[in-house]
Order: structure tokens, then sequence, then C-alpha cells
């Protein structure tokens, strides 16, 4: 079953004082605007999009490192934040 969406805000209201269940016609559009805002709703219950909160979150820092390290990262494409963060996290482990 498909969980409910509804808007962020309110749909627009209008003046012909029945509801949308009593006359279709006067349902708004739901445009891809209303869908980019849109909430999915379990119950009372905002279901929140996207990653879940880590338990422990990362530390962003700035660190200086030999351009050929960074270049090596970086072109092996996206991730390379991570990819170095995995490197260190095997050091931390192996000592």
């Amino acid at each position: 079953m498909p969980l409910p969406i509804t808007a962020g805000k309110p749909l627009p209201s209008h003046n012909s004082g029945a509801g949308a269940e009593s006359d279709p016609d006067e349902i708004p559009e739901l445009t891809e605007d209303w869908f980019a805002e849109a909430h999915v709703m379990e119950g009372k219950k905002r279901i929140r999009r996207g990653r879940p909160p880590a338990e422990r979150t990362k530390q962003a820092i700035s660190i200086r490192v030999s351009p050929e390290v960074l270049d090596f990262f970086k072109t092996e494409g996206p991730g390379w934040q991570t990819r170095i963060d995995d490197v260190l996290r095997a050091y931390v482990k192996s000592h």
C-alpha cells in the first residue's frame, strides 16, 4: 500500500465552500513543484527522505596533504574524501 503524500504547506484554498471530496473539480493541480515540496506521511508521522542520520557523524577538519596524494584520490572520482577516511581508518586499526 503506497504511503500518502502531503504538501509541506497547505493546499491552496478554494472559495467553493465544499471540500475536494464532494467536488473532484475543486482539487488543485498537483504540479512538479508541489511534489518536490511534498512530504511522505505514515499516519501523522513524517517519513524523512535521504540518508538517515548517523549515530556518530564525521567531523569536518582542515588537513594539508601533498598535491600528488590529493590528485591520486580525486582522480578516482566522487567519494575521494571517503576513500581517504577509509585509508586512515585502516591505518588506525592496524596500529
